[in-house]
């Protein structure tokens, strides 16, 4: 993976603006924390970017297996009462595939949504190298 995002925090509490590319969108933190609600949390993003590699990573193999998927829809949230200690995060995605497809074939997306590179990520050790500019 060579993405890079620049986020960049000025003038407005909490909202930042973000870039990727060419691309460019804002977070921010809701009202009853002093945010102004202008975008996502950050833990939004971070769900969206899972549930979106996970909707993608389903599509593009269902597309070369020419499996029947009409729609593919993920609903994400982070799950504080399924905690097992306080260092450990639960993230639920429910996965919902609408198409004409068997249990066999249901079984193997499933199967695949673990592999999407985002949900790599997440599940193995990660090192951020945090430094001062």
């Amino acid at each position: 993976m060579n993405e890079e995002v620049k986020v960049s925090i000025e003038g407005i509490p909490y909202q930042v603006s973000i870039a990727a590319r060419d691309h460019r969108w804002l977070a921010d933190e809701p009202a009853e924390v002093s945010g102004g609600d202008t975008g996502p949390t950050p833990g939004e993003l971070l769900l969206s970017s899972l549930g979106s590699c996970t909707a993608i990573t389903l599509t593009m193999y269902a597309a070369r297996k020419k499996w029947p998927v009409e729609k593919i829809d993920v609903e994400l949230r982070f799950d504080s009462d399924a905690k097992p200690d306080p260092k450990t995060t639960v993230i639920e995605c429910l996965v919902h595939i609408t198409g004409d497809l068997d249990e066999t074939q249901r079984k193997r997306l499933m199967e695949i949504a673990h592999a999407c590179p985002v949900h790599k990520v997440l599940t193995n050790p990660i090192i951020i190298n945090t430094k001062a500019d």
